[in-house]
């Protein structure tokens, strides 16, 4: 792990990072001295001559095929992820960059293994769609680590994995993964988009392909679908390939918000660390709870992994319930003011919402010990969120006695 990588109070690191935030990307000569570049909206490109054209002497070729607006989110998003990042390729949705980076490195007959604690839609792609060409898909235990080797057969093209994993946070040793597929051949994927690259360099760990949902912490305001993959010199060409060829491409005004959201992407993200940090150090001492999954915790089974590599967390986390009836969890929830309930997080804005894993496992058993609810911590006072998840306990309790 590089040591630009490691998020220390006062390390000077620190303070290249942010400023890359800032500057990456960004040539405000190139466009009158504004600070911000323009929004092209196009799709025809004029070349000034016949054999112009036909030679496709231009910097630029076709509005789905990039625009200086595109260039400024892929050459800032490229700074971020760091000197292993050959190229990087916007999609419209973090799930079409997960549909992509995959198609992007498999063909029919060969085998996949996939974490069985990824994002569920990706699962789906996975059984649904991956299956209709002939690839095998087989899920694992996300703690495996290294000794995932004994999965990998003679057709085994990749690997993909997810840290901290979705809703349930198992940590995964991603360097001895990415070694142990390395050296039978595989590819290793990643849905980094709890971490971002501010927290975690998935290709300087062996990563080839690192997928982000920038729906979430890049844009920052819940207001953008977009998504993003960072590829390594081995896997640039095919990816490149594979999204220009499909006609895969990002509408300019999403694109534009995007990299507006990547400008304050280090302080809003060190805001949702600290403050998720509070609020899940505060709900692990109340009584009516059984247990916090939060790698940054000591108490959290991954937390060695987690403070080994990672330079931060977020403000995404789940909490198990002491057993009680699931109408009281539900009126814990509905009693929140400030967590409103709904999909999708990275926002702003504070969430909550319930969710069982049973349907989502096939490798490893989903046996949390309690009712489950994924919280989101946002930008508000830390102080006023306690005080919504109080009005939310009383609640629970309410209900809880009630249904006795």
């Amino acid at each position: 792990m590089s040591r630009d990588n490691r998020k220390k109070d006062g390390d000077e690191a620190d303070t290249r990072q942010d400023t890359r935030v800032v500057n990456a990307g960004r040539d405000p000569f190139s466009y009158y001295g504004f600070v911000n570049p323009p929004v092209y909206h196009a799709s025809t490109v004029l070349y000034p001559s016949a054999e112009d054209f036909n030679a496709r002497r231009a910097p630029y070729s076709y509005g789905r095929r990039g625009t200086p607006t595109t260039e400024a989110l892929e050459v800032a998003l490229q700074e971020l992820e760091g000197p292993s990042c050959a190229g990087v390729s916007l999609l419209p949705s973090g799930l079409a960059a997960i549909s992509a980076a995959l198609l992007s490195v498999v063909k029919a007959g060969d085998h996949v293994l996939v974490s069985d604690s990824v994002y569920g839609p990706t699962r789906m792609f996975c059984d649904r769609i991956l299956s209709r060409f002939n690839v095998t898909v087989s899920y694992y235990d996300p703690q495996l680590g290294a000794s995932i080797a004994g999965l990998m057969r003679e057709n085994t093209s990749a690997v993909f994995t997810e840290a901290p994993g979705s809703l349930s946070f198992e940590m995964q040793d991603i360097p001895a993964i990415a070694a142990a597929a390395h050296a039978k051949g595989a590819v290793v994927l990643m849905d980094n988009t709890w971490a971002t690259p501010l927290y975690f360099r998935a290709l300087d760990a062996g990563v080839d392909l690192v997928i982000h949902a920038g729906t979430k912490y890049f844009s920052g305001h819940a207001d953008v679908s977009i998504g993003s993959v960072a590829a390594n010199k081995d896997t640039v060409a095919g990816l490149k390939n594979f999204v220009g060829t499909n006609g895969l491409c990002v509408g300019p005004d999403d694109v534009y918000l995007a990299l507006r959201g990547v400008r304050t992407l280090a302080v809003r993200l060190d805001r949702h660390y600290r403050s998720g940090l509070t609020v899940a150090r505060w709900l692990e001492q109340r009584p009516e709870i059984l247990r916090l999954l939060h790698p940054a915790l000591p108490s959290d089974p991954g937390h060695d992994i987690w403070k080994r590599d990672f330079a931060g967390a977020c403000g995404l986390f789940s909490v198990v319930f002491k057993p009680v009836p699931q109408r009281a969890v539900y009126a814990f929830l509905d009693a929140l003011e400030l967590f409103g309930i709904g999909a999708s997080w990275g926002g702003f804005e504070s969430l909550a919402i319930p969710f069982d894993c049973t349907n989502l496992r096939t490798a490893t058993p989903w046996e949390p010990g309690g009712p489950t609810v994924r919280l989101h911590v946002g930008l508000e006072a830390v102080e006023d969120l306690i005080a919504d998840l109080e009005r939310g306990f009383a609640a629970l309790a309410d209900a809880a006695g009630s249904a006795d």
